[in-house]
């Protein structure tokens, strides 16, 4: 599932624990807001729910709301538990799995 919260033509404000929907099994992405340099997304994955080995060409952040899971970066394992923030670059290995019900802010952005 996969829906916009804001456009990006005007300034707002998002309490994204209001926002939190966990799936029963899977992910949940929303788009909090896009324009032509970042898109935010809130994910909310469901317990066990992975996302496999993958690169994203833009550098990306993560910040960690609420749950708890395992990021391996480049082969590195991160612990991801709330007030976690990782920055990624851009074209780095990267996979995720939520050890319980997690939910982050995913920004991506150009490149530096």
């Amino acid at each position: 599932m996969k829906s916009t919260i804001n456009p990006a033509d005007r300034s707002f404000v998002s309490y994204l624990p209001e926002l939190i929907e966990y799936p029963d099994s899977g992910i949940i992405t929303k788009v909090i807001v896009k324009d032509k340099n970042c898109q935010h997304n809130l994910l909310c994955l469901a317990k066990s729910a992975k996302l496999e080995e993958h690169i994203s060409p833009c550098n990306a952040t993560i910040n960690v709301i609420q749950g708890k899971g395992i990021l391996t970066l480049e082969g590195e394992e991160i612990k991801l538990e709330p007030g976690v923030f990782v920055f990624m670059k851009a074209n780095s290995p990267h996979a995720l799995q939520a050890l319980e019900k997690l939910a982050f802010v995913l920004t991506h952005s150009e490149k530096l």
